[in-house]
C-alpha cells in the first residue's frame, strides 16, 4: 500500500501554488505565440508582446504573473489503495486542514509572498484571513494508489465573469456562448481559454467547465488535422465565432480573443450549461497553474535560450518530499471559462520536494 504523508500533502500544494504563481505552461505560450504572428491589430499585437515579455521576466525573477494570485481552487484525488499518515494528533488532522497549511505555506513564503485575497465572513465581516485560506477544496475516492492534486489560483477577473443558464435541449450552445462572451468585457484579461460544461446539475456544470481548463491546449494541433468527432467539431465552432467577435487581446480588438475552447459533457441529457472564464494573466492554472507530466528534477537554465522566440520556459518541476507519489496539479478552469494561466503538474517523488 502507498504510503503518503501530510507533509508530503503539504509542501506538494505549497510547491504547485509558488510554481503557478510565477510560470505560465509551455502549450499557453506556444499557442499564444502563434497568435501574436497572426495578428494584424497594432494595438492587440503590442498587447501580445507585452504578456509575452511579461512572462519571461516572471520566469526569470521568479515573481508572479499578476498582482491576483487567485482564490485557491484543489481537486484532490485520492487512490483507494494510499495510506494517508501523519494526520493523527497533527496540527492539521485533516486533508482540508492539510490543504490549506499548503495554500498557507505558499502565500506566505518568505522569499515571493503573494497576495491574500479571501475573507472570512463574506457577508458581514469582511476581514481579510491574510494567508490567502482557506481554499475551495473538492475532493473524490479512486481506484489506484496515487494522490492526484490539481490546483488553480483563480483569479477573480475571470471567477467573477462566471456564467451559467438552463437550456432547453432545442437551444445552441454555440449562440448562447456567442451571446455571452460579450457581455464579459475585458475584466477576464483576453486573450483566454474558453471551457464550457454541459449536463448533470447546476454544480456538477460549473465543476466540469473548471476542470476542462486544465486540459492541455491542443488548438493549433486540432485545425492542422481537423476534428475526429462531434465534440471537436463544437470546439472549432466556437474557436472561430468566438475570435471572430473581434474582442482580442486585453479587449482592444483583433483575431485573438481565445487560443482555444474546451468542452465537457456529461453521460446525462440535462441542459444545464454554464461559461466560466478564466483570465489571461491570472496565476494558477489549472490552473490557474500546475505542472503537467513532470518527471523528477526540471529542466536545465539553457532551456530559457532554447525557447526565445516564445518567451518563456517550461518551469522546472516541483517534486514532493518523501515517500511514494503524489501529484500536485496546476490550475484550472470551469464550465465555459476563459483564460491562460499557468498550468503544471508536479509529480512527488522520493527526495526533496520543489528544490530549485
Amino acid at each position: 500500500m502507498t504510503v503518503i504523508t501530510q507533509e508530503d500533502l503539504v509542501q506538494s500544494v505549497a510547491d504547485a501554488l509558488q510554481y503557478i504563481s510565477t510560470y505560465h505552461p509551455r502549450d499557453y505560450i506556444q499557442h499564444l505565440a502563434r497568435a501574436y504572428e497572426r495578428e494584424q491589430s497594432p494595438a492587440a499585437k503590442d498587447a501580445i508582446a507585452q504578456i509575452l515579455s511579461n512572462s519571461r521576466l516572471c520566469a526569470e525573477g521568479r515573481r508572479p504573473v499578476c498582482q491576483d494570485t487567485g482564490i485557491v481552487n484543489v481537486f484532490l484525488k485520492i487512490g483507494m489503495d494510499v495510506r494517508l499518515d501523519g494526520f493523527k494528533g497533527s496540527s492539521f488532522p485533516s486533508v482540508t486542514d492539510a490543504v490549506n497549511e499548503g495554500v498557507r505555506r505558499a502565500y506566505l513564503h518568505p522569499d515571493n509572498k503573494l497576495r491574500a485575497s479571501i475573507v472570512e465572513d463574506p457577508v458581514f465581516g469582511r476581514r481579510n484571513t491574510k494567508d490567502n485560506t482557506p481554499a475551495v477544496i473538492h475532493m473524490e475516492i479512486v481506484p489506484g494508489n496515487r494522490v492526484a492534486v490539481d490546483v488553480a489560483a483563480k483569479g477573480a477577473g475571470s471567477e467573477n465573469k462566471s456564467k451559467f443558464a438552463m437550456l432547453n435541449p432545442s437551444d445552441s450552445i454555440v449562440d448562447w456562448v456567442l451571446r455571452t462572451v460579450p457581455t464579459m468585457g475585458a475584466g477576464w484579461c483576453p486573450p483566454g481559454m474558453l471551457g464550457i460544461g454541459v449536463g448533470g446539475t447546476a454544480e456538477k456544470a460549473m465543476m466540469m467547465a473548471k476542470e476542462s481548463l486544465m486540459e492541455p491546449i491542443d488548438m493549433h494541433e486540432l485545425l492542422a488535422r481537423g476534428p475526429r468527432d462531434a465534440h471537436e467539431e463544437l470546439r472549432l465552432a466556437l474557436y472561430e465565432k468566438v475570435n471572430q467577435l473581434g474582442i482580442g487581446a486585453q479587449g482592444l480588438g483583433g483575431l485573438s480573443t481565445v487560443p482555444d475552447a474546451r468542452r465537457v459533457a456529461t453521460d446525462r441529457d440535462d441542459p444545464e450549461l454554464r461559461c466560466d472564464p478564466a483570465p489571461a494573466l491570472r496565476t494558477r492554472r489549472l490552473g490557474a497553474g500546475g505542472v503537467r507530466s513532470a518527471e523528477p528534477g526540471g529542466l536545465a537554465e539553457r532551456d530559457l535560450d532554447s525557447r526565445r522566440t516564445v518567451q518563456a520556459r517550461e518551469p522546472r518541476h516541483a517534486h514532493a518530499r518523501g515517500s511514494d507519489e503524489v501529484e500536485t496539479g496546476r490550475d484550472a478552469p470551469s464550465v465555459g471559462e476563459i483564460g491562460h494561466r499557468p498550468r503544471r503538474r508536479a509529480q512527488a517523488h522520493p527526495g526533496h520536494a520543489g528544490k530549485r
